[in-house]
């Protein structure tokens, strides 16, 4: 294996890095939906449109254009460079780009869990925890801005570990002055930048609790040193995010929005995880893996994880949304803890059986680590890329490498019929209204989508009482002139309609219907039912009291 002839095959040869970097990829297109589940939220389309604005505009808008309904109202684009990102990408290849994007984006978060969990274990427990945080935080894969802080959370957990280790730079930059310049980029993709300045403060929180607990008189003064440089990097973290459009109005805007309790009841990706979820069980194991890290650490006497650990699960057990951040900041720790547990089971108190066991394993895992660390040129992982690609932007590719919002879910057929309506005034839930804004505007704006934070609870409570016809839902309708009406089958406002005489069917198709006055109905009613016309879980006018999954999982085919 010394020969330049066999260096050379090694380097073509697969790793785990590889298979770290395809499974989420296989993950999405063969357990899950593929494209349809990274698109299963459309607030893609608005986050593509409002960047569209931004490059034609050469500004950040400051104000609705979007809507009918709370028109040139104030609003904020918090996520405007992802915005600006999704719109090139949509520019250069179409919806698939973005999609495309989003799915190599996962891989690339995958990969890089795995790389900072092999540096913390080994590469066969590195992969298999890899493998189990592809599973469990696949509840929340879509094709949004959130991914930026799933990335940015992991970077910022690597960058802090080494600075602890003594590895405090990094290309002959410091760590803790590099990462104020990444929270720039941070606050501008995406909202979830309070994490970092979180992340960076309770490691020197940590720091300082050593001291206090642990540490001896002559280490106070380097404890101390160590605690300030973190909290100094925590404070210019928490100045940086001030570079914004927006400055601090974007914080006081993004506390207004977390701290309102209406948000966490009715939206629901805000809701606690279901435990009937088909993913939940991947979820709990690594529940399970964090609480014996946590306590690992600490008998360690090293703080920062299990902090970390519990605000996190915290965090991911109050919202669904945040649990991808708690999966990718605990994997590396639960592998961490195995590899300890697996070191140590030779010598344990157990059978012999499982010593012995434990002994033939732990030469695997040497041996395996060992190969596994050559450098390689991915060929396989290049390969996987081009042959995605190709199926992606194939003339009829496979169903789940679609790159559209699925017609089963969205009103895909209803768009021909409101297009003979230009200046519609067209009521729909939050969800159609999104795909609205994708498909048809500037030509039709919206009631309503999905910038619950623009709109409020009040106007949002309205909705809500619409879309189920409360009593008053006719005078809403009025009120904003509303004169086209685009519903699922299953709403209650569908049924009230069709028993109205004051509105009549002009389009059905068993996805959606169209509802137009009965005094402005053109021809006779278009109808080309097919399905069930059931209607999608993710919206904001969903009033069940369960929660829906964030990401629908599909069939296995």
């Amino acid at each position: 294996m010394d020969t330049a002839d066999s260096k050379f095959v090694i380097k073509l040869l697969p790793n785990l890095a590889d298979v770290a970097f395809l499974m989420p990829l296989v993950f999405l297109f063969a357990r899950m939906n593929g494209f349809y589940t990274l698109l299963a939220d459309g607030d893609t389309g608005w986050h593509i449109r409002t960047g569209q604005w931004i490059l034609a505009n050469h500004a950040v808008p400051y104000r609705d254009m979007f809507s009918y309904s709370k028109p040139g109202g104030v609003w904020f684009a918090w996520e405007w460079l992802s915005d600006v990102i999704f719109a090139t990408l949509q520019g250069i290849g179409g919806l698939a780009a973005v999609a495309l994007f989003a799915a190599l984006l996962l891989a690339a978060i995958f990969t890089l869990v795995f790389l900072v969990a092999r540096r913390k274990s080994n590469a066969v427990l590195a992969i298999a925890v890899t493998v189990l945080a592809i599973a469990s935080s696949s509840i929340h894969w879509l094709a949004r801005p959130h991914l930026f802080t799933i990335l940015f959370a992991l970077v910022f957990l690597n960058a802090l570990d080494r600075v602890r280790e003594g590895r405090t730079r990094v290309a002959g930059i410091p760590w803790l002055a590099l990462l104020p310049v990444l929270m720039v980029l941070w606050t501008n993709l995406h909202g979830g930048f309070p994490v970092g300045v979180l992340m960076i403060a309770v490691f020197g929180a940590a720091e300082l609790l050593q001291l206090l607990l642990t540490a001896q008189p002559e280490g106070r003064a380097a404890g101390l040193a160590r605690a300030g440089w973190f909290f100094a990097s925590a404070a210019a973290c928490a100045v940086a995010t001030l570079l914004n459009p927006y400055t601090y109005h974007l914080h006081q805007h993004l506390w207004e929005y977390l701290s309102d309790s209406y948000i966490r009841d009715h939206i629901a990706e805000f809701f606690s995880l279901s435990f009937h979820s088909p993913m939940a069980i991947y979820f709990e194991v690594m529940l399970v893996g964090a609480v014996l890290a946590a306590a690992w650490y600490l008998r360690r006497g090293s703080y920062a994880e299990p902090l970390l650990l519990v605000a996190l699960a915290h965090e991911g057990l109050v919202a669904a949304r945040h649990i991808p951040i708690f999966i990718v900041v605990a994997a590396p720790m639960v592998a961490a803890v195995a590899a300890a547990g697996l070191r140590h089971l030779p010598g344990a108190p157990v059978a012999g059986w499982l010593r012995q066991a434990a002994v033939r394993v732990n030469r695997i895992v040497r041996d395996s680590s060992e190969t596994d660390v050559i450098a390689r040129w991915h060929p396989v992982s290049l390969a996987g890329v081009a042959l995605l690609m190709a199926l992606v932007y194939a003339p009829n590719p496979p169903q789940t490498f679609r790159a559209e919002f699925d017609p089963k879910n969205f009103p895909a057929g209803a768009l021909s019929s409101l297009r003979q309506y230009p200046d519609a005034r067209v009521f729909t839930p939050d969800q159609w209204g999104d795909y609205l804004i994708y498909r048809l505007y500037p030509r039709i704006r919206v009631f309503v989508d999905g910038r619950s934070d623009y709109y409020g609870d009040d106007f949002e409570s309205k909705t809500i009482e619409t879309v189920n016809a409360n009593y008053d839902w006719e005078k809403t309708l009025t009120r904003f002139g509303v004169d086209t009406v685009l519903m699922p089958p299953g709403s209650p406002l569908t049924c009230v309609l069709k028993e109205s005489r004051q509105w009549r069917v002009v389009y059905d198709d068993g996805v959606a219907l169209v509802f137009r006055p009965a005094s402005q109905a053109l021809g006779n009613r278009a109808s080309a039912a097919i399905g069930d016309g059931s209607s999608r879980d993710r919206e904001v006018t969903n009033t069940a009291t369960r929660d829906p999954a964030i990401a629908k999982l599909g069939s296995k085919t």
